[in-house]
């Protein structure tokens, strides 16, 4: 548990600092870092880096965290994050979801948005590779890792896809925290395991980082964007490689199956639809602004 407070608030004053310090000396031009939210005000991405630079770092630094761990969270963290970043300020949004993007590839079309997702699921890979499984045989191992990496892909992948609303993407990497804080599964040996251990600061250490920059997300002055929701995504994922294979196995399915849902349903419009869905996403929140369009017309959801 020490390691876990540790790593919390370790997560929590270096993305703290790094946020102070990117609002205040924005890299290039500040105007590139802007981006108008849900109700057309303006907001910043420089969340999304101040996110991962803490989450990583805690991670790197903290005590008692096995080496390949340190260096599969600055994989999965670190390099998701950087992807997310190319995506949130060179891609121009023409193209949407996995099948948008793997379309215009399909057609010789490079977009930002495939770059990210064949990135992704690179980075995904090698994080497993580095973190290790403890598999007693190599057919073992290998299945492992292929499971991690597309369960650190596929959850880099979702929590990206609830990044449309204040504070909905960290609320939804809270809610996941029971998954990553779970023990590891019966016999395995933890000296080879990673060091996944309940409570670890591999866990904690994002969601600190997440919590220290939750009230700006909430008072819309700031949004994760790719950059900070492709991290927290990833680095859940790669806490969550913990699990038992067949726990892990479910949390995929889980996973991959709300990634394709996303394909053909509005997340924002199933949570609305949703009481309980939709008291926990306003919870924190400015109330909704006055209706001002005429009856019968809406604005877009930009998914």
């Amino acid at each position: 548990m020490r390691k876990a407070v540790a790593g919390a608030a370790l997560g929590a004053a270096v993305a703290r600092a790094a946020y102070i310090g990117l609002t205040r000396r924005p890299p290039r031009d500040e105007k590139l870092w802007v981006r108008t939210n849900h109700r057309g005000e303006p907001v910043t991405l420089l969340e999304g880096p101040a996110f991962a630079v803490g989450a990583v770092t805690a991670i790197a630094v903290v005590p008692g965290v096995p080496a390949r761990m340190r260096a599969a969270a600055i994989v999965a963290g670190g390099v998701t994050g950087a992807l997310g970043g190319y995506d949130d300020l060179a891609g121009s949004g023409d193209r949407r979801g996995f099948k948008g993007h793997l379309s215009a590839l399909a057609r010789g079309e490079v977009t930002t948005g495939a770059v990210k997702i064949l990135g992704i699921g690179a980075a995904g890979l090698t994080a497993a590779v580095l973190a290790g499984t403890g598999a007693p045989t190599r057919r073992g191992a290998a299945l492992d890792v292929l499971i991690n990496g597309a369960l650190i892909a596929g959850t880099a992948n979702l929590l990206n896809l609830f990044d449309l609303r204040p504070g909905r993407a960290i609320k939804a990497g809270l809610l996941a925290s029971p998954l990553v804080f779970a023990p590891p599964a019966p016999g395995l040996p933890r000296g080879r395991f990673a060091g996944l251990l309940s409570g670890s600061a591999v866990a904690a250490a994002p969601l600190g980082a997440a919590l220290a920059l939750l009230p700006e997300d909430l008072g819309e002055r700031a949004m994760l964007g790719d950059a900070g929701a492709n991290s927290l995504g990833a680095l859940i994922g790669l806490a969550a490689t913990g699990l038992s294979r067949r726990s892990r196995l479910a949390v995929l399915a889980g996973v991959t199956a709300l990634n394709a849902a996303s394909e053909v349903v509005s997340f924002t419009k199933v949570i609305q639809a949703t009481p309980p869905l939709n008291r926990l996403d306003q919870l924190g929140r400015r109330p909704a602004a006055p209706q001002t369009r005429p009856a019968g017309t809406s604005r877009p959801d930009p998914m």
